[in-house]
């Protein structure tokens, strides 16, 4: 391997880290803001964060943006499945549960991705590693909750149901941006700046009436989180994400789904404090293990399919 072979790996593989540090620090800095702001408002600044993040990369490397109506059309959609409704979601069930535990339902997008995939793409089909895969990411989903143990208080089960909901919202929304959107040769830079813009746009929009809640002098470690939020877990995260992809294929690029929850619970555990279960992480073991099968790589005969991530 040449050197500069070998100085290129070392960056992917330095921005494959920054990207795993990156989604799974995100619940973690959520969590952080909620102490001073609403669900709302933190899924405001993550998406105002974001946006002015991605429009400076945009702007520096001078990519394109599309001109279809349709296309911004197609990803207002994406904006709303991807980035609002389940920003939401996840920073209103931390109300109630530890960021851990979030990270941890948030391991199962790319079973959700699948699952809708098979339903409104074309040529794609529920395979045997496939279903095999989705069996095992709902044995984890529930093994999470922990029935066994009682339910327990109500708003601590709607909110890992939201956590569920959020996931299925990624999963839809990755099905949708292939259906209708990706192969149409736009750069990905452009893809994530427009569907954040517009979800920035509509949060902003909706601030009146969503985001009302006053706010007193903001703490610095509150202040400090939405700006990581935004320009580091919705805005640089997305380019790291596309160079890993490109230089490893999406399947091991994929890989960064099994580190997000670790991230998130090592954080929770350490710099919170937060309490850990042991069916927790036996649970999100299961659905990682899931995503494993269901890509294959249990079988040996299977080739690596696409991830959805």
């Amino acid at each position: 391997m040449g050197t500069g072979s070998g100085k290129a790996q070392t960056r992917v593989v330095a921005q494959f880290a920054l990207l795993a540090l990156a989604w799974g620090s995100s619940f973690l800095f959520i969590k952080i803001g909620l102490r001073q702001l609403s669900p709302t408002q933190v899924t405001l600044a993550r998406m105002v964060f974001g946006a002015l993040a991605l429009g400076v990369l945009v702007a520096i490397t001078r990519r394109p943006l599309p001109r279809d109506p349709r296309i911004w059309g197609h990803l207002a959609v994406v904006s709303m499945l991807l980035c609002v409704v389940p920003f939401t979601l996840f920073a209103w069930a931390e109300q109630d549960i530890p960021s851990g535990l979030a990270s941890m339902y948030n391991a199962g997008t790319p079973l959700f991705a699948m699952a809708f995939a098979a339903l409104v793409v074309a040529g794609e089909r529920i395979t045997r590693d496939r279903f095999t895969g989705l069996c095992l990411g709902f044995a984890g989903v529930v093994v999470i909750i922990g029935p066994w143990r009682g339910l327990g208080a109500q708003h601590d089960l709607l909110a890992q149901a939201a956590c569920v909901g959020a996931t299925a919202c990624y999963g839809l929304a990755f099905a949708y941006l292939r259906r209708f959107v990706t192969g149409r040769r736009i750069p990905a830079t452009s893809v994530a700046f427009v569907q954040v813009l517009t979800g920035a746009l509509i949060m902003v929009l909706a601030a009146p009436w969503v985001a009302d809640q006053p706010v007193d002098r903001l703490s610095a470690p509150v202040v400090l989180s939405m700006v990581a939020l935004g320009a580091f877990g919705t805005g640089l995260a997305y380019v790291w994400n596309t160079t890993v992809v490109t230089a490893w294929g999406a399947a091991n690029g994929a890989a960064v789904t099994y580190l997000t929850p670790v991230v998130g619970v090592v954080l929770g555990v350490v710099l919170l404090g937060e309490p850990l279960v042991w069916n927790q992480p036996v649970g999100a073991a299961l659905v990682v293990l899931g995503i494993v099968a269901a890509h294959g790589r249990l079988t040996p005969r299977a080739a690596a399919e696409p991830a959805a991530r």
